[in-house]
């Protein structure tokens, strides 16, 4: 095809083979389904309940059974041919010969959640039926096996267990709505079971010797109602698997697939237990990330006290076999650490295994966790007796820590003196510790930086000792002159304007596009980029600045559009779990298990091979940039979106997002990797400001974005809506000029997110380079008139869009 082809003139060309569709087709939905058993996670499976036996009898309760969550709402909804089901996933299984199904309690949750869909409800955000005791009855007397299901929905815009202080805060209608919907379904918050669920889990408990529990959830939820109870022998976190999540579950419990997937998150007996929990809501209008660096198992395994409050443990995962890892050797080599071990499969079913190695880096001044992920690797599929060599490495720098009060360098990343010592094993509690030590007589500056996004208001942050120590603070910063402020409500919703072409002749426009300085001349070599740029008036590279009207089957607007120019206008597209177009568009796409699922593969060669294939889709409908991955950090179980992202843990969610980046870009789509960054909370989410510590922001919140960059190259960058330390992520330079381009050498573009609350032309300053969904072309014209910006400010964010545009097919 020619260059632009499908941007220019979005001809519907099939990719697949036999000039077949590749979007929803039959082998993608078979790799999401794949993708789905590989990542959900056995927890629980005491006297070998699971996989179920050939022939079991089995009684399906719950309304999860039917009403099933394929992944979270907002941007991450994908329009799909079809839905698979828990129930359907068992009637296949059923005829196969390998389980059967006492089918009138199915039935019985198929009709009133049925019923409750028709009255308004969505998946997920149904209420818990009461069971008839006739049901259970007979039910009891058909098996003595029951499975649970239960399952949550969470979208974008709304946190979950929702309040709202009295601060003046104005909610949109929408927000209301969801809030007071959520709250009265979810009576303790959708983290715990709701009453009903409640009251349906202690009556089979009651009636049935062997209960097993599914987890159709995003993300972390109570786990104290099964951890230890013993009327509750097996649990699988299934997640949201997709599409065909349902089927996927069905092939873990009757042990057509071997669980492998390991958590990517700390399960702590209560919400109270994690340390984000306290002053999430707090205040609308801001968060204090009080805990610092200590997030997930960095607080658990660390801070006194808190390791009993864990119920499993970051990176824990049961197998229907079971393995032995021996470590063969461990060395510092070439400033790297590399770890050499053999993971033998000593049971009896075909498995598969995550290696994983910590670090424990000396206390010293600064404080460190007591372990932390280096590095891991997934074996193949290993056969009963099969041994696989492992090497496992990192850099002996990855180990630093960033000193941002000067305890040993200012602004600098620090190796302290002492023994860095190191564990390998199938999950941080249990990981042993090895003979091998790295040690550091004296202290070592890795990397000298500058402060940048610095903290005004945090007033206290968390040590390891379990204590906090109190911080500087100040008024925060002073805005440069410039336009007054525009009024938040012309930035909420609106739409980029039609570019209008005056009335000519074919002749006459002939005769322009000769004289008229074009892209195409880029491309073919014959001009420079700044060449080009630089004959363009500036009312011309300011209209790139924003957002452009949809064609074809988009609906989140384009970039570029100025085909006086020969700069086409590239199409965007949501979402993180599969290409999202609109059901009245009439495509059907593919889609993929949600983000924390496909974390929970511990796999980023089958990241790599999905984030492919939905490029591919993305491609096939003449889109050119995919709004995904999000990378954003589990900090707190009560975040609304935490589907769309990976992993409490950075690197996690890094190699994750990395893998993800460079399947997707193979097929020459732009990822999008969002959202830039600290956007931990939905609640307020374009007005609440983050209050977090340097050290914290580069080891932990920026950490993943940090590790894309470096290892995928994305095309673009998303800017969160959120203030990072009273500064709007969209008008923050230092973050987006300081740390993205001048420590890690990002060579993209940035975009912000859809509506920011930022002014365009201050966004432009700081190197957010283009403003969607809508520029405010008459706003940044007026500063450039008013000596606010520079020609050479809005020529350079215009000529990185136009780099990105010129990387596309």
């Amino acid at each position: 095809m020619g260059k632009w082809q499908r941007s220019l003139y979005q001809p519907v060309l099939p990719l697949g083979k036999d000039g077949k569709r590749v979007t929803g087709s039959a082998e993608h939905i078979a790799l999401s389904r794949k993708a789905a058993g590989e990542g959900m996670v056995l927890v629980k499976n005491e006297n070998d309940t699971l996989p179920l036996a050939k022939g079991t009898k089995v009684a399906l309760f719950g309304k999860g059974t039917i009403d099933y969550v394929k992944g979270g709402g907002g941007s991450g909804d994908v329009t799909v041919a079809y839905i698979r089901n828990f129930y359907e996933g068992m009637k296949i299984k059923e005829a196969e010969g390998e389980v059967s199904l006492f089918h009138e309690l199915p039935e019985f949750y198929e009709k009133n959640v049925k019923e409750q869909y028709a009255a308004g409800a969505v998946p997920g955000m149904t209420r818990e039926p009461e069971v008839p005791d006739e049901l259970v009855t007979k039910a009891k007397a058909y098996t003595d096996t029951a499975i649970i299901t239960i399952c949550r929905f969470s979208g974008e815009g709304w946190d979950r267990k929702c309040q709202i202080n009295d601060e003046g805060y104005e909610l949109f209608e929408d927000e209301k709505k969801q809030i007071e919907l959520s709250a009265s379904i979810f009576e303790n918050g959708d983290f715990c079971l709701t009453n009903g669920e409640a009251a349906m889990v202690e009556k089979v408990k009651a009636n049935f010797k062997n209960v097993i529990v599914v987890m159709n959830v995003g993300g972390m939820v109570d786990t104290s109602w099964f951890k230890d109870c013993k009327e509750i022998p097996a649990v699988l976190m299934a997640w949201q698997g997709g599409m065909e999540g349902g089927l996927a579950a069905a092939d873990v419990v009757t042990g057509d697939v071997n669980p492998s997937g390991k958590l990517v998150d700390t399960y702590a007996a209560t919400l109270e237990d994690y340390p984000s929990t306290e002053n999430f809501h707090k205040s609308v209008y801001y968060v204090d990330y009080n805990e610092d660096i200590y997030v997930g198992y960095r607080y658990f395994e660390t801070i006194p006290g808190a390791a009993e409050k864990v119920n499993y443990p970051f990176g824990f995962g049961l197998s229907y076999t079971s393995f032995e890892t021996e470590v063969l050797g461990a060395e510092e080599k070439d400033g790297k650490i590399v770890v050499k071990a053999a993971v033998t499969n000593t049971g009896k079913r075909a498995g598969k295994e995550v290696v994983q190695l910590y670090y424990g880096a000396p206390q010293g001044k600064l404080g460190k966790p007591a372990k932390e992920l280096g590095a891991y690797r997934k074996t193949r599929l290993l056969q009963p007796g099969e041994t696989q060599r492992v090497v496992l490495s990192f850099t002996v720098e990855d180990m630093a820590s960033f000193d941002d009060l000067g305890k040993v360098a200012k602004s600098a990343y620090v190796l302290e003196a002492g023994s860095y010592v190191f564990y390998v094993g199938n999950n941080v509690r249990d990981a042993k510790k090895l003979d091998f030590t790295y040690d550091l007589a004296e202290a070592e500056v890795t990397a000298q930086y500058t402060s940048l996004a610095a903290p005004h208001k945090l007033e206290k942050r968390l040590l390891a000792d379990g204590t906090y120590e109190a911080l500087p603070t100040d008024n925060g910063p002073v805005e440069e002159e410039g336009l007054e402020r525009q009024d938040k409500l012309t930035l909420e919703g609106f739409l980029p304007a039609v570019k209008a072409q005056e009335r000519k002749s074919f002749g006459e426009l002939m005769e322009a596009a000769k004289t008229n300085p074009n892209l195409m001349n880029v491309v073919e070599g014959k001009e420079t980029l700044d060449e080009f740029v630089d004959k363009l008036p500036t009312e011309a590279l300011i209209h790139l600045l924003g957002g452009q009207p949809n064609t074809g089957v988009a609906n989140t607007f384009g970039m570029g559009n100025l085909p006086e120019y020969g700069i086409p206008n590239i199409m965007t597209a949501d979402g993180p779990a599969g290409l999202r177009i609109q059901p009245q568009c009439g495509v059907n796409t593919t889609a993929w298990p949600c983000a924390t699922l496909l974390a929970c593969t511990w796999d980023p060669e089958l990241i790599e091979e999905i984030g492919k294939a939905g490029g591919e889709e993305v491609k096939e409908n003449n889109i050119g940039i995919w709004l995904t991955p999000a990378v954003n950090i589990h900090r707190s179980p009560l975040c609304g979106r935490n589907f769309e992202y990976y992993s409490e843990d950075p690197l996690v969610a890094g190699k994750s997002g990395a893998a993800m980046v460079r399947g997707m870009q193979s097929e020459r789509i732009g990822a999008s990797v969002k959202h830039f960054c600290c956007n931990n909370k939905e609640t307020n989410r374009k007005d609440s400001d983050s209050r977090v510590s340097e050290r914290a922001l580069r080891e932990i919140y920026l950490k993943a974005f940090e590790i894309i960059v470096k290892e995928a190259d994305p095309y673009t960058i998303m800017s969160s809506y959120n203030l990072i330390n009273g500064v709007q992520a969209s008008e923050n330079k230092d973050l987006l000029t300081g740390i993205l381009r001048g420590e890690w050498d990002f060579k993209g573009m940035v975009t912000t997110d859809w509506w920011t609350h930022g002014e365009h032309y201050r966004e432009t300053k700081a190197g957010n380079d283009i403003k969607m969904a809508n520029g405010y072309e008459e706003r940044v014209q007026e500063a450039f008139e008013k000596g606010y910006i520079t020609r050479d400010e809005i020529a350079l964010c215009a000529k990185r869009i136009l780099t990105m545009i010129l990387r596309m097919d």
